[in-house]
Parts: C-alpha cells; sequence; structure tokens
C-alpha cells in the first residue's frame, strides 16, 4: 500500500461504514436539519437511525442540507497534512452542490499552510453510492501502487463512464421538494407513475423516462444496463431509501441478465434522502459512457 497520501470522501458516498474503514477512507459528515435539530450524516447513523429519518420524512417532515464549508475542510485535512501526507478528496457533484467550490478554496489555503504538501479535490459528477463507486477504485489503486496523481486522474478517467440510474418512488415527497406540481403527484401516484432520473455527464441530476409500476421501472433499468455496456466483471452499487426487499428485486434481477456476482448495497443516508424521499432506488456502475445533456 502506498502511504504517503489519504483517500477523503463525503458521507454522501453512502457506503456501509465497515467498507469505509476497511477500504481505509476518511469520510466527512454532512450535517442535515431535521425538526429544528442539526446532525451529522455520520455512514453509521449514529446520531439518527436511516429508519427514523425516513419515517419522519414519510409523516410530511422535510429535511434540510448545508454544504460543507473550506474551514471543515481544513479541519479534517490537517491531522493528516500536520503528519507529512497528501490529501485526495473526492466531493459530492458540483452541480448538486457548492461543497466542491469550498474544498477548492481549502486545498488552496492548505497548500499555503503547509508548503511541500499536496491537495488535490475531485468533483466526481456524482452522488450516493456513485461516488461510493469512485471511492471503491480509488482505495484499489492506492493498494495497487498508485501514487496521488497517478490515481487522481485514473479517477478522472472513470467519471465519463459512471453511470447512476434512479427510480424515485414518493412523488408527494417531489411535490414538496418542490420538484413536480401536487396535480402531476396525485396522478402519479394513482397510475403508480415511477420516474428514471439519471445523473448526467455534467454532474446534474435529470429524468429520462417514466414507467407504470416497479417492474417496469426495473425493466428500463435492466435496458439501460445493456445499452451503456455493463460489465457483469465488475460491482454493481445498489443504493435504495428504506427498501431493502426492492433492492434485492433489483439485484436478483441484474444476476439473472447480466451474470454479474459482486453487489454492494446499502441504504441512500439521510443527505441524499432528504432529496429523493423513501422509496428511491438506484443503480450504479461503470459502462462505456455516460448520459449526456
Amino acid at each position: 500500500m502506498s502511504n504517503n497520501y489519504v483517500i477523503v470522501i463525503d458521507s454522501t458516498t453512502d457506503l456501509p461504514a465497515s467498507l469505509a474503514e476497511a477500504w481505509g477512507l476518511t469520510v466527512i459528515p454532512y450535517i442535515f436539519t431535521l425538526d429544528g435539530k442539526d446532525y451529522h450524516n455520520y455512514l453509521d447513523y449514529r446520531e439518527l437511525s436511516v429508519k427514523d429519518f425516513y419515517n419522519k420524512l414519510r409523516e410530511g417532515k422535510m429535511a434540510t442540507t448545508t454544504q460543507v464549508t473550506a474551514h471543515r475542510y481544513m479541519e479534517a485535512w490537517e491531522p493528516f497534512l500536520k503528519e507529512g501526507k497528501d490529501i485526495l478528496y473526492m466531493c459530492l457533484s458540483s452541480a448538486l452542490s457548492k461543497s466542491y467550490d469550498q474544498s477548492v478554496m481549502a486545498a488552496q489555503e492548505a497548500m499555503e499552510a503547509y508548503p511541500g504538501r499536496k491537495v488535490i479535490t475531485i468533483d466526481s459528477k456524482a452522488a450516493s453510492m456513485g461516488q461510493g463507486l469512485l471511492a471503491y477504485y480509488a482505495a484499489k489503486a492506492r493498494d495497487e501502487g498508485k501514487s496521488l496523481e497517478e490515481n487522481a486522474a485514473y479517477i478522472q478517467e472513470l467519471i465519463p463512464r459512471l453511470n447512476h440510474w434512479v427510480v424515485p418512488d414518493d412523488l408527494h415527497h417531489m411535490r414538496r421538494g418542490g420538484r413536480i406540481s401536487g396535480a402531476s403527484a396525485f396522478v402519479g401516484t394513482m397510475l403508480s407513475i415511477k420516474p428514471v432520473l439519471t445523473v448526467l455527464e455534467n454532474g446534474k441530476l435529470a429524468p429520462v423516462g417514466k414507467e407504470r409500476g416497479w417492474s417496469k421501472a426495473l425493466k428500463h433499468i435492466l435496458s439501460r444496463m445493456e445499452e451503456f455496456k455493463m460489465s457483469p466483471e465488475q460491482p454493481i452499487f445498489i443504493a435504495h431509501s428504506d427498501m431493502p426487499e426492492r433492492a434485492k428485486q433489483f439485484e436478483e434481477a441484474i444476476a439473472a441478465q447480466f451474470g454479474a456476482k459482486e453487489f454492494i448495497v446499502n441504504e441512500i443516508g439521510p443527505v441524499i434522502g432528504a432529496h429523493t424521499g423513501p422509496g428511491t432506488i438506484a443503480i450504479m456502475f461503470l459502462g462505456n459512457e455516460r448520459a449526456k445533456a
């Protein structure tokens, strides 16, 4: 293992805490607010369980989130810089949060304060376990001996191939968040309409279709995996917001159709879940390319 740099990620990666630890990742928790109280979105949900979080959303509560400031980045990075280590940081998509801009400011400040140290920040153009997928490959590349600069270049090569395919279930949550009208939410719920979303190559979340019912939504995702030439030799990342049975259904269907054998499945944490709502399923994988605007 190359030990001259550390890999830092956000809690918005939604990785299992045990894997983040096993892969030697440092995790910066985002903060969310619910019922007037601030919580840190640790990967182990130590301040509020993910189950309780989604139950509150189902009751009609709305959560809000805040960006990570340059000051908080420095707090997270400084212990490593003092040890003489460099930093590779991968941030939530800049199209979804201003945290990346703050990380760039913090990196410049860090390198001025610690001459000879290097901090590379990467706009992942990803969210949730899409970020987690990049973290997996970054940790693997570090362990294979890639230098800081080599690893950063490697991840930049993977980003244009990173696919996210997302199916939210709670249209009323989307209405409360201002993403669709009340009439659309009502009609869509009555007809069991499932929007299909993707994260585009520019890092923005965009609707690309809608299907009636989960069965057709699953077929849509499978067709996208085929369209973007998903290799079954890679790990497939599945994120869900309090929908473990549905996530298992998607996993089994992907395994049956493509012969995929390795899956990493976990909950969508509160920061991303504040925007997707309960009942969301997301599939992340590397393809030959990703959807364009």
